[in-house]
């Protein structure tokens, strides 16, 4: 794959996943971005889960753990910006994967007393993705530290790494607090931009 091809595989990826994200919500009555997790709107007991799943979420992490596997290659050579991305591509990519494949019971509960197994699947695979998610964000922007021409690429990752990682653990000091939807978008937004500027640098790469 040239680079082009790779950058719009990784912009259609998470354009997928913000779209899903959108449109959920609209589908259902009394939904609050504010107050409810994005994965309640595609809950086990949702009309239109299934679709959101399968043309939503499930291609959006095939699509961005082939960009995070890919990107490297037209990156600056480096362990931390290959471990970084390859852990994008594990956490990431195959962990939105998993989440669009086993959904969240209704009302998406953290409790583990009565919940089914794709929903401690679930949680068990979100809990993962947000604590090292960060962690590989930030570690490509110091493999791209020392690179003249990938500074603001270095600026992006260091800059959405730390406010993912502020606002994740926020979020899991409270996970049931009255704004746990606001707080998530904020996460899930951080690391769309940084997917996307890293699309970007990539597509405009010799």
């Amino acid at each position: 794959m040239n680079n082009r091809l790779v950058a719009y595989i990784g912009i259609v990826g998470v354009s997928l996943f913000a779209i899903a994200a959108i449109v959920g919500p609209l589908l259902i009555d009394d939904y609050s971005v504010v107050s409810q997790y994005i994965s309640e709107s595609f809950a086990s007991n949702t009309e239109y889960g299934l679709y959101l799943q399968h043309f939503g979420y499930v291609p959006s992490g095939i699509l961005t753990t082939i960009f995070c596997f890919s990107a490297p290659k037209y990156l600056p050579s480096s362990r931390l910006i290959k471990s970084g991305f390859f852990g994008l591509a594990i956490f990431y990519g195959l962990g939105t994967i998993l989440v669009g494949l086993f959904p969240c019971d209704a009302g998406c509960p953290t409790a583990i007393g009565n919940s089914s197994t794709a929903q401690l699947i679930h949680n068990a695979v979100a809990s993962l993705t947000y604590i090292f998610l960060p962690l590989c964000i930030i570690a490509i922007g110091l493999g791209l530290k020392k690179t003249e021409s990938h500074q603001r690429l270095f600026q992006i990752a260091l800059i959405t790494g730390i406010i993912s990682a502020i606002f994740i653990f926020v979020l899991f000091s409270n996970a049931e607090s009255g704004y746990r939807g606001l707080l998530q978008r904020v996460i899930e937004t951080s690391f769309i931009i940084f997917i996307i500027s890293s699309a970007l640098n990539i597509k405009d790469s010799q």
